[in-house]
This record gives structure tokens, sequence and C-alpha cells, in this order.
């Protein structure tokens, strides 16, 4: 066997054992998650999300989607906690922890300190009869047989499975709140993803000139005006196809009396979607059926869009 076809055997199999672990999960899950997500959603604070080691990278990108999907978090590493910022725990929080060992010497310090303070507490282990276990009102079972780590040492499918909980965790609670397209879109104004979910036609369409000709001006009008894009080079073909004799032809002769229109209120991304669709470059920009200008093809790749 090549070295090559060793290290792809080992992926796979690395892969294989960790997608084994999540689809436990689905088995692992009790009423106790569903009453925490009701937990969090009914609160009237925010979520801190804390851990050691390893699971506290994890609750730190579990933090960031909550915020994300609209439920407001904020990280706090387990160490940290009991050094100072424990402060950052308000009355009306719900605390998650997370621990694989549920055993940690940081975490049976912490825990005791958020019980005293009376804030809900969610615990996330590996360990079902860990001390992290038996001290939260509400369980989340992330445990795993084994690590994919040959030496069953280095935290892997353990915090695979702990961050798939995470998003269960944020999914559910989206769900709760309607978290729409429009919201998301408010937490990711930057970049390609944000001008999916906020680039409006309008937003493109007033950019362009706007071409118009009358419907019996002449085709030599026309072909003036196509050099700013009203008409295709498709129309121009057809009608050299069709007529061997320009001379005396009107706009009327050769336009599209049902040209393919998009709101302007509408997502620029459906724009896309549209022109794909229909295998075209441009659409007419309408608002209650009035012409408003062209959204083209390359105005979306300028845009990133595409």
């Amino acid at each position: 066997m090549s070295k090559n076809t060793s290290i792809l055997a080992l992926a796979k199999k690395t892969i294989a054992h960790q997608s084994a672990a999540i689809g436990e999960l689905n088995s692992q899950l009790t009423e106790a998650f569903a009453e925490a997500v009701q937990c969090i959603y009914e609160s009237e604070g925010r979520v801190i999300v804390s851990g050691i080691g390893k699971s506290a990278i994890i609750a730190s990108k579990i933090v960031a989607t909550f915020n994300s999907t609209g439920t407001p978090a904020i990280f706090m590493h387990a160490a940290d906690a009991i050094h100072g910022d424990l402060g950052i725990i308000q009355k009306d929080d719900v605390v998650i922890c997370i621990s694989k060992s549920g055993n940690t010497p940081e975490i049976k310090m912490l825990v005791p300190l958020i019980k005293q303070a009376k804030n809900k507490l969610i615990g996330m282990s590996g360990n079902p009869k860990s001390f992290l276990a038996e001290q939260s009102d509400f369980l989340l079972n992330a445990a795993v047989e084994k690590e994919a780590c040959p030496n069953n040492l280095a935290p892997t499918t353990s915090t695979t499975a702990q961050l798939v909980m995470g998003d269960a965790l944020a999914i559910c609670l989206l769900d709760l709140r309607g978290f729409s397209e429009e919201d998301f879109a408010k937490y990711h104004p930057g970049g390609t993803l944000g001008k999916k979910l906020y680039l409006r036609v309008s937003d493109i369409a007033s950019e362009n000139m706007k071409p118009v000709v009358n419907a019996d001006a002449d085709v030599r009008e026309v072909i003036i005006e196509i050099s700013v894009g009203i008409i295709t080079d498709g129309d121009i073909r057809r009608m050299l196809k069709k007529y061997s004799d320009i001379n005396g032809l009107k706009a009327k002769d050769i336009m599209t009396t049902a040209p393919k229109t998009i709101e302007m209120d509408v997502l620029a991304v459906k724009a896309l979607k549209e022109m794909r669709a229909k295998g075209i470059s441009q659409l007419l920009a309408v608002e209650n059926g009035t012409y408003k200008g062209v959204v083209h093809l390359h105005n979306l790749m300028n845009q990133g869009i595409l």
C-alpha cells in the first residue's frame, strides 16, 4: 500500500468514525434537551457558554452560532471565570457548561458558584454520571464511544459531538423565534453572504442607465440604443434572419411583447436564480408593473453574488 493510499484510508476511517458517532447522538436526546431549549427561549437574559481546553474552543464557536441566529450569547472561559470573570453572569442569564469528563477541577469550582447565584445550568458532558451532569438542571448527553484518535486521547469525536449538539440547540431556538432570512441579514451585512441577504434589485437597477425607445422608433434608433443594453444581441440576430431589408422596421416589429421582469424590492440573488432558470442574462426591473430599469448578469458578478 502506497503512502498516499494509507493516508486516504485513515482519513476515510476517521470521517466514518465521527459520522457514526454523530448518528448515535439521536438516541441520546431526551426531554432534557427540549426543556433546555425552552429554558433558553423563555429566559430574559443571555446565554453564557463556558468550558475548558478544547471544550472552551467549541463553546466559543457555539456562542458565535447563537449570536448569528438571534440568541444573545457570551463566551466565558471556565478557568478565567474562577479568577474574576464570573461577573459576566447576570441575574437572568442561562449558563451552559461543556466538559467531556464533567469532572475537571475548574468545572467543579465553577458549578457551585453558578448554582449559588441561582442561574439555570445546562450541562453538556460525555459522562452522564459526572459532577457536572449531576449538578445540572438540564443534561445534554454528548457521550461518544471513543475518540477518532488512534490512542483514544486527543479530543476529536467528542468535540465534534459537542459542536453538533450546540448547533442543534441553535437551530431549535432559531425555529422557535421564527428567525427569517431578513433577520439573518441584519447580523451578516458583510461579504458575499451579506449581499445575498440584503442587496435588492433596486440597488442594482438604480445604478444602471435606463434605456428607452418608442415602439414606433426606427430600427436604426433601436440599434443605437442597444449599445446601453436594452435589447439583446439575440433580438438582433433573430431580426436579421427574419428580414433581408431592415429599412422601415420599427421597434415594435422586433421587440419582445412579454419581457421577463422582476420587482425592484426583490433580493438580487433571486434575480440571479431567475436568469439561470430562464437562460437569460438580464431582466427588466419593475415597480407595480412600471418599468424602472435593467438588472444585468454582469451586475451580479460585479457584486460578487455569482
